[in-house]
């Protein structure tokens, strides 16, 4: 299964329970009500897709923006 900067919106909507519409590039996801039980649910489900990230690295920067630069470039070193 290959990740696509559309499916990090889409997963991230539904952990929170909300279109992939309304959330935008550059929000802080984190004042949108991403906890930290969600974001590993995130961190299992694209390492589960192929692609190793930590918690740590999503929460520094919680946006979907950010954390489809730090996939992308993962799809492009093999997954880490």
């Amino acid at each position: 299964m290959s990740l696509s900067h559309e499916r990090v919106r889409e997963d991230v909507a539904d952990v929170l329970s909300e279109q992939p519409a309304e959330i935008s590039d550059d929000e802080n996801l984190l004042d949108r009500g991403l906890d930290s039980i969600r974001v590993m649910s995130l961190v299992e489900r694209w390492r589960a897709a192929g692609v190793s990230t930590t918690f740590i690295e999503l929460a520094e920067q919680p946006t979907v923006a950010a954390w489809w630069r730090l996939i992308s470039d993962r799809m492009e070193d093999g997954g880490r």
